[in-house]
This record gives structure tokens, C-alpha cells and sequence, in this order.
């Protein structure tokens, strides 16, 4: 039975994520004094400054030294704490590797790893803070959870969850406002997609900001007779294996659509189910590996071809495929 309820109309939230991931933390710290938070010196650009003065005793500003924070969150998980990181996810990910594998997912501890303004979303700062690969350098590290929140109601469930599981979690998050996807109040279970539309003519998988894009398209299409369904993988590790082989086999073409490098993100571990269990036709959307460069969202979409009319074009071009004998 599904615990989530689909917004009639998508639109932007009123909130923007950062402003939700605060009054969510506020909300565990304030009912659980293991709650612990800690930043890379950009506690401002979270909105955590409020957190901070409130929780002071229980507020680590490392400075811009990525690598310690991780390992300083590694050691207040072993007394029993339950450590929340943040910086931007290039630095969260490329200059912390060491750290995640070895003090955290090895020593098997209690961490929470927030990356926020993923992929296109960092576009104003240019290429070497658009991180496209992080969600790859994760996929790679054994027992590591990953996490693309779609909205700001699934940003705040998988907060909340995820304070009372153990593990490493990675979360991936957009800082300013999200397209709403989600009716407030509904829960998501972890490594489950979450099915969107129904159809049996394609399916696209999507996840973060390209939800909402699929879902458009899926509308769109809808308005022509063609029937594609949409799922929004939020968890892209562990990935619902089930999800993909029933779509593989009841819609025979899948497109996957992803703000991240087509190569080890969403596409690939889509692609490395549908090779081993249920092959058929298949497009990964994303940007085809290269390095990011400044610009705002529609201009890079535009320039990788992950825009509504490029999704559209791939759904249609792998429907005519689907009966053409191989």
C-alpha cells in the first residue's frame, strides 16, 4: 500500500529545502540530545545559524577541513552520537573518500552525510563545484545508503528516518526550492521506487530534479494516446531491483533521466539490473561525461540534452524500437 499521496498540480514549494532541512533538525535535536550536527564552514548557506545558536554545545563548525569533519563525525558516532554532516556534495564526496570509506563505512559507524546543490544545481559556481560523480564515488563504498530527495516532504521523511536507522547514509539535496511533487504528510519506504504514472508503452526512471520533467512528459505524452509510466527512484543504493525488471517487462524501454554524469549514477545502476535479470531497451539521459561549467539550470540541461524534449524524443525514439528484431 503506498504511504505517499501525488500532488494534483507540480509546482514550486513555498519553502526552499535548506529552509525545511533546518526546522527538521531543529525538530530531532530538539526530541533527541545524541543529535549532533556538523558543518564545513558554509553553516549560513544550510540556514543552520539559528541551529547553531540554539544547540551550540551540539554544533561543530570544522572550518573548511571536509576530510576531519567526516572523521570527527566517525569518532562522535562511536561514543553514541548520531552526527549530521554538511558542505556542498563535490566536497562532501571527492575530498572526503578516504574518510567515508575507512572511518565511517569500514569501522561500520552511525553517519549522516548531507551534499547539498548536486550536479546542475551548483551551475553559478562552475565546474569545480558542480559535483556529477558523487553519487559514483558513493555507489562504491559497501553498506553506504543513497539518497536523492524529489522534494521537500521527502526531504523531511528521509531525515527523519533515517535519525533512528545505523548506517552511512548519503543525502543528496538541492538547496533552493523544489518542484512539489509529494502531498504533505506521506512516508517512503527506503530502496523502494515510487511509481508516479502508470503505462505500458515506456517507463522513465528518474530522480532528484528530473521528476518532475519525467512527469511532465509523461503528461504530455499521455495527451497523444502514449502511456509511459514514471518512477522516482529517491534511493538510487540500495536500488529497487523489483521496480525495474516489472517495468522492463510490462513496458519493454526504459529512459533513465539523472543530474548526474550518465556513467555510475542512476543509468548505470539501472542498466546493471536490466543486463543481469531483464534486458530491453534502454537511453540514459544525464550529462554525458564531462566536466560541469557555470550556467543556470535550463542552459545546461538544454546543452547536455536533459530537457522535457529530450526525454520525450528518447521515449518515442526507444517505443518505435521496441519490436525491430535486434
Amino acid at each position: 500500500l503506498d504511504m505517499f499521496k501525488i500532488c494534483k498540480d507540480i509546482k514550486n514549494e513555498e519553502l526552499e529545502m535548506r529552509q525545511v532541512f533546518a526546522t527538521v533538525m531543529d525538530d530531532l535535536a530538539s526530541k533527541d540530545e545524541r543529535v549532533v550536527y556538523l558543518d564545513a564552514d558554509i553553516i549560513n548557506s544550510i540556514k543552520m545559524v539559528e541551529f547553531s545558536k540554539k544547540f551550540p554545545e551540539r554544533t561543530v563548525n570544522c572550518g573548511i577541513q571536509e576530510a576531519n569533519m567526516i572523521g570527527v563525525a566517525a569518532g562522535m558516532s562511536a561514543t553514541g552520537l548520531i552526527p549530521f554532516t554538511h558542505t556542498f556534495a563535490p566536497f562532501t564526496t571527492r575530498r572526503v573518500m578516504d574518510q567515508v570509506f575507512i572511518s565511517c563505512a569500514y569501522a561500520k559507524l552511525n553517519v549522516r552525510i548531507i551534499g547539498s546543490d548536486p550536479g546542475l544545481t551548483a551551475g553559478g559556481n562552475g565546474g569545480t563545484h558542480i559535483p556529477l560523480e558523487d553519487i559514483g564515488m558513493m555507489r562504491c563504498v559497501p553498506t553506504v545508503t543513497i539518497i536523492e530527495p524529489t522534494d521537500s516532504i521527502v526531504l523531511s521523511d528521509m531525515l527523519r528516518q533515517t535519525k533512528d536507522m545505523y548506517g552511512v547514509f548519503y543525502i543528496r539535496l538541492s538547496r533552493k526550492k523544489a518542484e512539489q511533487i509529494y502531498m504533505p504528510d506521506s512516508t517512503f519506504e527506503i530502496g523502494k521506487a515510487n511509481t508516479l504514472r502508470e503505462g505500458n508503452d515506456a517507463t522513465i526512471v528518474a530522480s532528484g530534479i528530473c521528476v518532475s520533467d519525467a512527469c511532465r512528459v509523461a503528461d504530455k505524452l499521455a495527451d497523444e494516446g502514449i502511456h509511459v509510466r514514471v518512477l522516482d527512484m529517491f534511493t538510487i543504493k540500495p536500488i529497487d531491483k523489483d521496480a525495474i525488471i516489472k517495468a522492463s517487462k510490462e513496458t519493454g524501454a526504459i529512459v533513465t533521466v539523472e543530474n548526474h554524469n550518465i556513467l555510475n549514477g542512476l543509468g548505470s545502476a539501472v542498466a546493471e539490473v536490466l543486463s543481469e535479470e531483464a534486458p530491453c531497451r534502454m537511453k540514459r539521459l544525464g550529462v554525458p561525461d564531462r566536466f560541469g561549467e557555470v550556467g543556470t539550470i535550463p542552459f545546461l540541461k538544454e546543452k547536455y540534452h536533459m530537457t522535457e524534449k529530450d526525454i520525450e524524443e528518447a521515449v518515442k525514439s526507444l517505443i518505435s524500437k521496441k519490436d525491430v528484431t535486434q
